[in-house]
């Protein structure tokens, strides 16, 4: 699921191998967190925060096939 997290980022940032994705497994459910540049927080968020929950549901989706529940957190780089 990293994979695709990172294909759906790819766009919206300068440089993806800035970006970290930190990915916690907490049995059934995956929490990844994500961190890419103050610059780049913007973009990923969208405007009114549709682009994050876009990918969010997006995550939903693939993790629903894997019987999984799915958290994506978009982290203050600091």
């Amino acid at each position: 699921m990293v994979d695709l997290l990172k294909t759906l980022l790819e766009p919206l940032v300068d440089n993806i191998d800035e970006a970290r994705i930190d990915e916690i497994d907490r049995g059934n459910t995956v929490v990844f967190e994500i961190r890419v540049k103050p610059e780049d927080m913007g973009r990923v968020i969208g405007r009114r925060g549709r682009r994050a929950q876009a990918i969010r549901s997006v995550m939903r989706a693939k993790a629903k096939n894997e019987n999984k529940r799915v958290i994506v957190d978009i982290v203050d780089p600091e």
